[in-house]
């Protein structure tokens, strides 16, 4: 993690204790055995909104198990532009593909909501992962469905209007943060969806107007699950699919 990333992080540091499983995902699926095997590495750190946890092309020397909050994953263009490819919450974690492979970041990793996490050296983790072929199995099937969600965003951003594009990034986000209250800007929801920001705020009020969202001033409510979900393009259950598939969920 560079410094700057460092600085911008939460302080908030602390061991965990023995018999506290966190609300993660990863780690309530993992066998008594494969937990206690990380469990002493764990400790729980903040996750404050907008905190750059590894940027594109640093080592990634951290794993991160949110419990609530979302990590954004972000390529950043050439002209300045920055495109959202998947979004990692309490379903899984940050690192599996450096896990199991080059530890140098694909993209960069920013928090988009704000959130707690347990975090453990990738060292460590990788340590226990030589120990445990099931533990590794897991790692490789959640670095899958990240890698199932970066394939469905691309092709969505190329194919769907931006009116269903938001619609499901609102789902997945609040799915990942079990939160109905978003804190997200016009341009946080830009990088999302791959469009501009007065695109943004034109579907924005379709969609309050609709009554399926309250949006005001970088805040969201979401009023209405079910007319989201019709908005939405194919791919909000096409992701789903694929990661109840991967994960055995």
């Amino acid at each position: 993690m560079s410094r700057q990333a460092a600085r911008r992080l939460g302080r908030r540091e602390a061991a965990l204790e023995p018999m506290v499983r966190p609300a993660n995902g990863f780690l309530s699926a993992l066998s008594a055995d494969d937990y206690e095997l990380i469990r002493p590495h764990l400790r729980t750190v903040d996750l404050p909104h907008d905190a750059v946890l590894v940027e594109a092309g640093d080592t990634l020397r951290r794993a991160y198990f949110p419990h609530r909050g979302v990590i954004s994953l972000v390529v950043k263009l050439a002209k300045g532009e920055h495109v959202q490819v998947a979004m990692i919450g309490r379903d899984s974690l940050l690192g599996t593909l450096s896990i199991m492979g080059d530890a140098c970041a694909l993209n960069t990793a920013v928090v988009l909501v704000a959130g707690v996490a347990s975090a453990m050296d990738l060292d460590r983790l990788r340590v226990a992962a030589d120990q445990s072929a099931a533990l590794r199995t897991l790692l490789t099937r959640h670095g899958l469905a990240v890698y199932a969600q970066v394939q469905q965003t691309a092709g969505c951003n190329a194919a769907h209007p931006v009116e269903a594009r938001l619609a499901r990034c609102l789902l997945h986000t609040h799915d990942l943060s079990g939160d109905y209250r978003l804190q997200l800007t016009q341009e946080a929801m830009a990088q999302m969806i791959g469009a501009r920001r007065n695109s943004v705020s034109l579907v924005a009020n379709t969609l309050q107007q609709a009554n399926f969202i309250h949006y005001s001033r970088g805040h969201i409510q979401i009023l209405n699950l079910d007319g989201l979900r019709q908005t939405a393009c194919e791919c909000y259950a096409t992701v789903k699919a694929q990661y109840d598939r991967l994960l055995g969920r």
